[in-house]
């Protein structure tokens, strides 16, 4: 009885051992597996599991750039309106009635004055007698003849005559009309600050800033074993790049140990 209790304690020992080990082993394999690693003699590409580790020294790192075009978000625009006033001449006319002199046909007044000296005499003719008579009579003639001719003077400057006249003159007409010259644009850019700038059309959802350089990756060269090679990364190596089996290992070493990465 003494000897199966035994024999099943030494059994269960044994398994629990060997899955202990089994255990520890899977980690410790786990643990060394890296990928994205290249062979630091030949640059090739190679999946490798790690048994020891060293540096390769970075001797020169070039960046590969592209030249793209930079565009920021359109957060709002304001149209920038414009007022004009502008005029222009026009001719207006009407009708008008105005008077003026009756046309004189007797511009000498001759029909006055004959007309007064005759009067005027007849008049004189009467007053007296003998040479009185005629000098009566002469005298009558005379006046006669300047009132007559005076009265003829005054008909003549008060005959008006009226007449329909078209008269004409120009007036400028003036107007005033509003356009949209250009819209102030306030924008994101991609760094997250704002800013604001004038566009003469009306933008979409982004505008074009300009061009830049983007940095799309690294030509790394390094010097490994007396042997000098250059390979491409994505991103910005140290000074150093850890080396696998021979294999330069360019991912990240998230299972490395923090003694063994310095």
């Amino acid at each position: 009885m003494k000897s199966n209790t035994i024999a099943i304690a030494l059994a269960s020992l044994l398994v629990g051992g060997v899955a202990v080990g089994a255990y520890h082993n899977s980690r410790d394999v786990a643990g060394q597996e890296f990928a994205g690693a290249v062979d630091a003699r030949t640059g090739e590409p190679v999946a490798e599991t790690r048994d020891a580790l060293d540096y390769a020294d970075v001797v020169d790192v070039r960046p590969i750039t592209e030249t793209g075009q930079l565009y920021a978000t359109v957060l709002g625009s304001e149209p920038i309106r414009e007022t004009t006033t502008s005029s222009s001449p026009r001719e207006v006319c009407q009708d008008v009635v105005v008077q003026a002199s009756a046309p004189v046909k007797d511009p000498n007044r001759i029909t006055g004055t004959v007309a007064g000296a005759l009067i005027g005499g007849l008049v004189g003719n009467q007053v007296g007698g003998g040479d009185g008579r005629k000098v009566a009579t002469a005298a009558g003639a005379v006046g006669g003849a300047y009132a007559g001719r005076h009265i003829q003077q005054n008909q003549q400057n008060n005959r008006v005559v009226e007449r329909v006249e078209r008269q004409c003159h120009t007036v400028q007409d003036s107007s005033q009309s509003t356009r949209v010259v250009a819209y102030n644009v306030t924008y994101r850019n991609p760094d997250g600050t704002t800013g604001s700038m004038r566009t003469d059309s009306k933008p979409g959802n982004r505008i074009l800033l300009g061009d830049e350089e983007r940095t799309v990756g690294y030509d790394v060269t390094y010097v490994y074993d007396g042997s000098e090679r250059t390979i491409r990364m994505d991103e910005r190596p140290e000074d150093r790049l850890p080396v696998i089996n021979g294999r330069i290992m360019t991912a990240a070493l998230d299972t490395l140990p923090e003694t063994e990465r310095q």
